[in-house]
């Protein structure tokens, strides 16, 4: 504990700012007053932000993180801010999205996603970040949008250098996520879409390496939406890791009740000192 109250003590003042200055280039449809629910959780988000936490002694590595909440809300703190302290004390700047939800329009977030690491890559030298060292992360559906950035992003310059996916979604087809299907692509999506949002189907050999890991008895995102992805990652020869512990179920991000916290954080620490 007091090791915990020393790291965040050290830590610098997080940084809020707006993803779209002069307003967005697509919309949902939402409006609205954003909703703050239970547990940190936020819906209805109209006004999308990055929250940045530099890390006091910086090794030039940043993630941005996405929160998960099944594309109709965010779980902002155990898998977001919560993070920021164990990640500053490796040296890595944490970057917490809070992006809007597609409500039918799947390239909203995306394009969120894809604006957040522009603006982390313009405020590189600022924030002491090595621009070729910034990754994306996310749990649940934040770990389709992760994953889908590092499958559809639109050029070099939003491209993450590696990727980070906690128990993600990962397919729209038979072994998706009902809800996060339903949210993202509406009523009725064509069979094109449903393939194009399916981030096994659009890997190649240019896909960011990846650390995936989730828990073999999840029953809220079958674990072979992790599985077909590592077969696609490895079938592309794209560097991948993938740890899968026998219980947790679902959503416990950077939770204390998860069994194999230690573990995972461990095994994801020794995976970014070689990234």
């Amino acid at each position: 504990m007091a090791l915990l109250s020393l790291s965040i003590n050290l830590m610098a003042q997080p940084i809020t700012l707006p993803l779209w200055e002069n307003g967005a280039p697509n919309d949902n449809g939402l409006t609205g007053e954003e909703q703050q629910m239970e547990n940190g959780r936020v819906g209805n988000i109209t006004q999308p932000t990055i929250t940045v936490y530099p890390a006091a002694k910086p090794n030039g590595k940043a993630i941005i993180a996405c929160p998960g909440g099944g594309y109709v809300r965010l779980a902002m703190n155990h898998e977001g801010h919560d993070m920021a302290p164990w990640l500053n004390q490796q040296g890595i700047t944490l970057i917490v999205l809070k992006y809007r939800m597609p409500n039918g329009h799947p390239e909203v977030p995306l394009s969120d996603a894809e604006q957040a690491i522009r603006i982390v890559r313009q405020h590189a030298e600022e924030w002491q970040i090595d621009k070729n060292k910034v990754g994306i992360m996310g749990a649940s559906a934040g770990g389709h949008l992760a994953s889908t950035l590092a499958t559809h992003y639109s050029g070099i310059e939003t491209r993450p250098d590696f990727q980070i996916l906690l128990y993600p979604v990962i397919t729209m087809g038979g072994a998706t996520h009902s809800g996060s299907y339903n949210f993202l692509l509406g009523k009725d999506p064509s069979k094109e879409l449903i393939d194009q949002y399916s981030n096994d189907l659009q890997v190649t050999e240019n896909t960011p390496p990846a650390f995936i890991t989730l828990s073999s008895d999840d029953k809220t995102v079958p674990p072979a939406n992790s599985i077909g992805y590592y077969l696609a990652l490895c079938k592309q020869h794209v560097p991948v890791a993938l740890h899968a512990y026998p219980s947790g179920g679902h959503g416990w991000g950077f939770g204390d009740n998860f069994l194999y916290k230690r573990q995972w954080t461990e095994e994801l620490e020794k995976w970014l000192r070689l990234i």
